[in-house]
């Protein structure tokens, strides 16, 4: 049977470039980068050298990037790390984030609210996006952190973050943003878009699970969320990840340097996808139609059930989600898709198919033969039956 797999934003394989880069790290040079002998001294370089390219595509000092296990702990230390560090002054204050973030982004916020931070999710249109104006309204003399993710997990729609930064300046608050899907999709450059923070993760971009890093701007001040030999410059304590962090800085070396010539011809796979799915009958695209990342096609096919498209596609070998990864086992609809309007029933409806530079032509009419035979299969035996009419 044929496999095509479109999940690429929940994971992705890893390019055999990256092992090659990571292999040595695992059993020839193994040390300990805070050790003092040879080996150790050869765990710092590669540290230092993977710091470097990261920083280097970022465009900012190799000192302001700190090496994580990810988007999640990226994406906690943010935003724990700039809350703490008012905590130990006496302070609390006020954060803003908004309805569509990823589960980790919203949980925490979630939780600094039980430690008594005020937290303002401001809506999203219809399209996913953030407006200047709700971000503007929301601010409030109390307000230290904004949030805005740079790029949906899951409609694909790209906030104006650069506008959205200098709002957030212009009143002296910090701005954090998830970059997780977006690097080496669309031009990531923290000093263009004037960010204070941002999250990445490895495993997004054809590198290992387990791996990811956080841009922390020189002068902002973030408290550790672990403490111990004082590692990377003290924000994160504990042993150095080295095969992983090589693999994160291969990955995005590759990915930057294939981007060019890559994503726009995963973009034009991505257009014939979302012109022929959207054929089907009842079927529409979430997301905004041009501020989209150039792997991303989400759509909803009313009358029956994402999680049933998903598994049927499955049993024909097209691997696709109905949304977050993190939480596509969830019985929950979509808080992504009732943010832009959606109603329950229709988010239940969802598909995200997601590709990679793996994917081709041939997968992608493969995919479009199997998925208007499985919604129509599926609305034979849809108890919504009665309200299609074929």
């Amino acid at each position: 049977m044929r496999q095509v797999y479109l999940d690429h934003s929940a994971t992705s394989a890893v390019d055999p470039r990256v092992v090659e880069a990571m292999m040595p790290f695992f059993d020839m040079r193994y040390g300990n980068a805070s050790s003092l002998h040879t080996m150790g001294q050869e765990a710092s370089r590669a540290l230092q050298d993977a710091r470097t390219t990261v920083a280097q595509i970022l465009n900012c000092h190799p000192e302001e990037i700190v090496f994580t296990s990810g988007g999640t702990e990226s994406n906690n230390a943010a935003l724990k790390g700039a809350a703490f560090a008012r905590l130990r002054k006496g302070e609390k204050g006020h954060i803003i984030t908004s309805t569509i973030e990823h589960d980790c982004v919203l949980n925490t916020c979630q939780w600094l609210e039980s430690l008594g931070f005020s937290v303002t999710y401001v809506p999203v249109d219809t399209y996913g996006l953030v407006s200047q104006e709700s971000l503007e309204d929301a601010i409030t003399k109390d307000t230290f952190l904004v949030s805005i993710m740079h790029a949906n997990n899951e409609i694909g729609t790209i906030q104006d973050i650069r506008e959205l930064v200098q709002i957030a300046h212009d009143h002296d608050v910090l701005f954090h943003t998830d970059a997780v899907q977006s690097v080496t999709k669309v031009p990531v450059d923290v000093h263009d878009i004037g960010v204070d923070m941002l999250s990445i993760s490895s495993h997004k971009i054809h590198g290992p699970k387990g791996a990811g890093c956080l841009y922390v701007k020189k002068g902002t001040t973030i408290d550790p969320l672990m403490h111990g030999g004082g590692h990377e410059k003290g924000f994160r304590s504990g042993t150095e990840n080295i095969p992983g962090v090589v693999g994160l800085a291969k990955a995005l070396a590759v990915g930057e340097e294939e981007r060019p010539r890559e994503m726009p011809r995963i973009e034009r796979l991505r257009d014939e996808l979302i012109e022929g799915a959207s054929a089907i009958e009842n079927s529409w695209l979430n997301g905004h139609p041009k501020k989209r990342l150039p792997i991303n096609a989400h759509f909803c096919f009313r009358f029956i059930e994402g999680e049933s498209l998903v598994l049927r596609l499955s049993g024909k070998g097209v691997y696709a989600s109905t949304g977050s990864a993190c939480s596509s086992k969830s019985l929950k609809p979509s808080h992504v898709l009732l943010a832009i309007g959606l109603p329950p029933e229709d988010a239940h409806s969802s598909l995200r198919l997601t590709l990679g530079r793996d994917n081709t032509e041939d997968d992608i009419q493969y995919t479009l033969k199997v998925l208007p035979e499985v919604v129509t299969d599926l609305r034979k035996i849809s108890p919504f039956k009665a309200s299609f009419q074929e």
